[in-house]
């Protein structure tokens, strides 16, 4: 874990295996300073409200808290903590990768960035076996469900990623370019620790292979068990739900593959050259534009999760909903009031006397029309 959250710092001038100067590592600068301000804006305003939002409605029901309940209070808890740890990321890139503010900001920042990152990677993780266990296995590990067990292994979850990330702040990451601008927490930074390559090669597995693969088994079991018991039962089967889950399971499958593959496969490949050849120039600039590139799309995951709360969550739907009817309603009656035709009460008056009158009109035409027929 530790080497893979290094491995996300892209850069620098020197390659210390191959001894010489590359001069093409930030020959992107002048789009990046653009590019990626606005992209990690939105991932932090998006990002930053929707899981306040979730948080909200989480911190609504502590009294039914359950383990589910308490795996998605902690990764909503680290989605915020690393929205919080943007705004400096994002004065960073718009310097064109300038970092002016020393050295052990720079740590910090970094450290709350990663840690935050991996937490969610494993709290999603958890997720997934908690409804594993819950729907295939809810009687042989129902233990491993029960909420003071799961209070330990949250704390269990954040220490070892703090225990994986602490080794960060032991190293420097700040580093002065020829050209004068000082980069934080770039990849080359990180050459000078002995075998790098094999040590970002284990990180890989342990940070990413090992938790996609478990939770994509996990979610494989639980759509193959949702569906033959939708196909048993027609009721289920016929009230959608079983489909709805399965909807879910696959959209949460897919945003963690597309978010964090690319940028781990990305490290592994050019590890695997580094250990059979020692890569030049070209090949360490391709890889630094392609960390930046896929680093980005990694963090979009933090911004991504809120919709899925929206669709698998009713109280998070029903909330949101909520709020937007009130907007619109009070937008409305402002609207309303400030129109020189009247005020909405006399609106609303209005319209109850016209129905009314018409309403009785129509009953006295009845009555009258009854009254005839019994004569006749």
């Amino acid at each position: 874990m530790m080497g893979s959250s290094a491995v996300s710092m892209a850069s620098s001038s020197t390659n210390n295996d191959s001894n010489f100067t590359c001069d093409t590592l930030y020959s992107h600068r002048d789009y990046a300073r653009v590019v990626m301000p606005l992209l990690y804006c939105i991932v932090f305003f998006v990002g930053l409200l929707g899981n306040c939002l979730a948080l909200h409605v989480i911190r609504s029901n502590l009294k039914k808290i359950n383990s589910t309940t308490l795996y998605s209070l902690n990764l909503v808890i680290s989605d915020i903590l690393f929205a919080l740890s943007l705004p400096l990321r994002i004065a960073y890139y718009a310097l064109g990768f300038h970092w002016p503010l020393g050295e052990a900001l720079c740590k910090i920042s970094g450290f709350i960035f990663y840690i935050n990152t991996y937490a969610g990677v494993n709290f999603m993780t958890c997720l997934s076996i908690d409804r594993f266990i819950a729907v295939v296995l809810p009687l042989r590990f129902s233990r491993f469900r029960k909420v003071s067990n799961v209070r330990y292994i949250c704390v269990a979850v954040w220490l070892v990623v703090l225990a994986q990330t602490l080794p960060l702040l032991g190293m420097d990451m700040t580093n002065t370019e020829p050209d004068g601008y000082i980069t934080c927490m770039e990849y080359p930074n990180f050459e000078k620790v002995d075998h790098i390559a094999s040590v970002l090669i284990g990180a890989v597995f342990l940070g990413y292979v090992i938790p996609v693969v478990t939770i994509l088994v996990c979610y494989s079991v639980l759509c193959s068990k949702l569906h033959s018991s939708a196909k048993k039962n027609h009721l289920t089967e016929k009230s959608g739900r079983n489909r709805k889950a399965i909807g879910v399971i696959c959209c949460v499958s897919l945003v963690f593959v597309i978010c964090y593959s690319p940028y781990h496969i990305d490290i592994l490949q050019y590890m695997i050259r580094k250990l059979t050849a020692k890569p030049d120039c070209a090949d360490l600039t391709a890889f630094q534009v392609s960390l930046h590139i896929t680093v980005c799309l990694m963090n979009l995951n933090s911004c991504l999760d809120p919709f899925i709360y929206f669709f698998a969550c009713k109280g998070y739907k029903r909330k949101l909903l909520k709020m937007f009817k009130l907007q619109v309603s009070m937008s409305f009656s402002s609207a309303v009031r400030t129109s020189p035709e009247g005020s909405s009460k006399d609106v609303i008056d209005g319209n109850k006397i016209q129905l009314n009158s018409s309403y009785m009109g129509t009953t006295s035409e009845r009555l009258t029309e009854r009254r005839g027929l019994r004569h006749e």
